[in-house]
């Protein structure tokens, strides 16, 4: 259900990156049926949410990355039943039709582009008029198959984060919401809060920890200008990692609370090594950062760059961009964050923005 969406933004974010226009130019037909099905084929019943309902004798019930039997339900503990619309695929659709945007107005379909941003905007404001619970300062989980939403605190609404789908003014509630004891263990946010009625801190999407889960959410952080909440999540999953075999962060662990002297309680047959927990910590260093790359424009750009208490330095050698490589190091020095630029062989322009929001950069 959500790799559609996904489909389309990393089609954004490789455009980005890369700024190979010719490519993207050959991939077009796929990039709009890839829009094409998620307004028509993705929202049956034309809500404007994309939503999922399994139809399979012995398929699987939900159709997110949290894809167990018991991943999605209500405050009172009772399952929802579909179709099922989940905030996080929401925020995945804003940012296809912001990624669409972007790639029709760099390949010379202004017209498509204008239409892709209104779609992203109307998106925007009926996903938070759907999902954002108050009492909770989230957005729900889901809409159930009634248009109810699922109010329990779980870590999906920092995917909300990371897509860009929510509005500005959320951002810190949803970061005290998620750094709260009840949802961070002290090692990571779990999937799910240890208030819920579902709540097993051995349950596989019901209170573990998952890294690539706390990467994105890290990264969301980041890109509202909360770098300090995005340096906690690094800091916890960093010291967590001490305690695995060879450092290697596993697919998941058990959501314990952290106590002193103790690691973390390790999941019994969670994948390792597991490769979207490897890259977590690439997307974690990332969200520090503030790291962003503009290929087209010829900028690499740091927007308010912070580093977790354990690192004192980086050294990133080997940065591609477009047709580039840069070697750059990034210091502690006095408490202020200091990037320096060694090697740029295409003559891109390396910019510190302090005190901003990468989210101001691509609205």
């Amino acid at each position: 259900m959500d790799a559609t969406p996904l489909f389309v933004v990393l089609a954004g974010a490789y455009l980005e990156r890369t700024g190979d226009l010719a490519f993207l130019q050959s991939i077009w037909p796929n990039i709009e049926a890839a829009l094409h099905w998620m307004d028509r084929f993705g929202d049956p019943d034309r809500d404007g949410f994309i939503e999922y309902q399994s139809h399979a004798v012995g398929g699987l019930v939900h159709q997110g990355w949290k894809d167990t039997d018991d991943a999605v339900f209500h405050a009172d503990g009772t399952l929802a039943h579909g179709p099922i619309a989940l905030c996080e695929v929401q925020g995945y659709a804003w940012a296809a039709w912001k990624a669409g945007e972007r790639i029709a107005h760099r390949t010379g379909r202004a017209d498509l582009s204008v239409v892709f941003a209104k779609r992203a905007e109307r998106l925007r404001q009926i996903f938070d008029r759907a999902f954002w619970c108050e009492d909770l300062s989230l957005y729900a989980i889901a809409l159930d198959g009634r248009k109810r939403p699922c109010r329990v605190r779980a870590s999906n609404a920092g995917h909300c984060l990371f897509s860009g789908v929510a509005l500005p003014d959320r951002a810190k509630s949803v970061a005290h919401a998620l750094l709260a004891p009840e949802s961070f263990s002290g090692w990571g946010v779990r999937t799910l809060g240890a208030a819920e009625p579902r709540y097993n801190p051995m349950g596989y999407h019901t209170g573990s920890v998952w890294p690539h889960d706390n990467a994105l959410i890290a990264s969301g952080l980041a890109s509202y200008g909360l770098s300090a909440s995005a340096t906690r999540i690094f800091s916890g999953l960093f010291e967590a990692a001490m305690y695995f075999e060879l450092n290697r962060i596993p697919e998941l662990f058990c959501g314990f609370p952290r106590e002193s002297g103790e690691g973390p309680v390790l999941y019994p047959v969670a994948c390792a090594p597991q490769a979207w927990s490897a890259a977590a910590v690439l997307l974690l260093l990332q969200a520090c950062l503030g790291l962003t790359i503009d290929a087209l424009d010829k900028k690499v750009v740091f927007c308010s760059p912070a580093l977790p208490p354990f690192l004192e330095k980086v050294r990133i050698s080997g940065l591609r961009a477009g047709a580039g490589v840069a070697n750059l190091a990034v210091t502690r020095h006095d408490g202020e964050i200091v990037v320096n630029l060694l090697d740029n062989d295409e003559g891109y322009e390396v910019v510190v923005l302090p005190g901003r929001r990468r989210r101001d950069l691509n609205s």
